[in-house]
């Protein structure tokens, strides 16, 4: 097998990910990230490990997940060694890195957040330590103006000025206001991407934060793989495990990956404290938003007024019948 890997990584790439160097398509074989969820916990269960798959003899141990997963449907997947080195070779030209959940260096706060949920494999490039200094997470809309274009750059600035991380997803509009702000100021910024992170991390405008270790991209999907809606929405809640705090800039109301990613955190998941922007246009998404729980966003404008924003913890959400006031935009 590949010598850089974890033996447990390589077991659950074989498992999980296509391994076509530079096409993201998927097969039917594939473990879903449910059937993987679940091989897993039976392998826990009989005291085994994914690496153990992979050992000479495993014959014994594969018949013994038959409950779980087809067995001639492991062994199929578990053969494909030779596509594995063919990929890995692929990413490592590319400064690519694999790591898996069973790694030591797996991100400690997905582990304890998402656990069993938490993404099997994770792809990346850049230093992975970033991905433990928690930071603020900045999310909002693809298609915004300009004000909002630049209220977002200053916030990033002002967390790179106040030397915390900025979290995002990378998408045009937001996201990448977000953590322009904060590259162009000297600061650090984790980017937490649904799609094309080999695309990404290729990108000349990317290189030199990438090399100085001030930007780290990560993807639970794999490096070529294209848009996909679904994907969009499910790395949202990986934005918000990864941060301190977070901050809505805009999204639409009842719809799209952003109002869907701030209503989990509201309702299920509670990670950290969730702002919305409180200045500019009125928004019925951010005023909803205040309704479920969330809190006006203060607008600091020094470093000491925006570190007092990692000191709050997470409102009690609004008991059945209550209604917080609206937003109060102002000019």
């Amino acid at each position: 097998m590949i010598a850089t890997l974890s033996p447990n990584t390589q077991a659950i790439l074989l498992l999980t990910a296509p391994l076509i160097a530079g096409r993201g398509t998927s097969s039917s074989e594939l473990l879903t990230p449910g059937e993987y969820k679940r091989l897993a916990r039976h392998l826990r269960d009989i005291q085994s490990q994914p690496a153990d798959l992979i050992a000479p003899d495993a014959a014994d141990l594969i018949r013994a997940c038959h409950p779980v997963i087809d067995a001639a449907r492991l062994q199929r997947l578990l053969g494909r060694g030779f596509l594995l080195g063919q990929v890995i070779e692929h990413w490592q030209a590319r400064a690519i890195w694999v790591i898996s959940r069973a790694d030591p260096d797996y991100p400690r706060r997905l582990k304890a957040r998402l656990r069993e949920d938490a993404p099997a494999i994770i792809h990346g490039c850049g230093d992975k330590a970033l991905l433990e200094t928690g930071g603020l997470a900045v999310v909002g809309s693809r298609h915004t103006d300009d004000a909002l274009i630049d209220y977002t750059t200053a916030v990033g600035s002002l967390a790179a000025q106040s030397g915390r991380t900025v979290v995002s997803g990378g998408a045009r509009g937001i996201d990448q206001a977000a953590m322009r702000g904060a590259l162009e100021t000297g600061g650090r910024v984790i980017g937490v991407l649904a799609d094309s992170l080999e695309k990404t991390a290729l990108n000349r405008a990317q290189r030199n934060a990438l090399l100085d270790g001030r930007l780290v991209l990560i993807s639970p999907y794999d490096p070529s793989a294209g848009f996909n809606l679904g994907n969009a929405m499910q790395r949202n809640k990986l934005i918000y495990a990864l941060a301190d705090t977070a901050l809505v800039v805009s999204t639409d109301l009842n719809k799209g990956g952003t109002w869907a990613g701030a209503t989990e955190q509201l309702d299920t998941f509670r990670f950290v404290p969730v702002y919305v922007r409180s200045t500019g246009m009125i928004s019925p998404g951010l005023d909803a938003l205040l309704a479920k729980g969330a809190i006006p966003w203060p607008n600091p404008q020094d470093s000491g007024a925006f570190e007092r924003l990692f000191e709050v913890t997470q409102p009690t959400p609004p008991s059945s019948g209550q209604t917080n006031l609206p937003l109060r935009f102002a000019d």
